[in-house]
């Protein structure tokens, strides 16, 4: 969930004379422990086999939280990465 939050409010790679700005995760911004909401997660019992839990929350992130911010105030936001609003 933090980072497809941080995908959607920060994600994205600049590129300066054809070279990546953001080479590790010391220049890339991620979402803080003080930015972020309270997370209650829920793992649902099953017979499948061990899988990652992790992963399937991050694609929808980014349309949850836009819808969100839709429903908050009207305003449709179509571009991510989102701080440039």
């Amino acid at each position: 969930i933090i980072f497809g939050l941080t995908a959607a409010l920060h994600g994205q790679v600049r590129f300066a004379d054809g070279e990546a700005e953001q080479l590790n995760f010391d220049s890339y911004p991620l979402l803080r422990l003080d930015e972020a909401p309270e997370i209650d997660v829920h793992i649902m019992a099953s017979d499948a086999s061990p899988g990652g839990v992790g992963e399937p929350g991050v694609p929808p992130l980014a349309p949850a939280l836009v819808n969100a911010i839709f429903a908050a105030t009207g305003e449709r936001l179509r571009d991510l990465p989102l701080y440039r609003y």
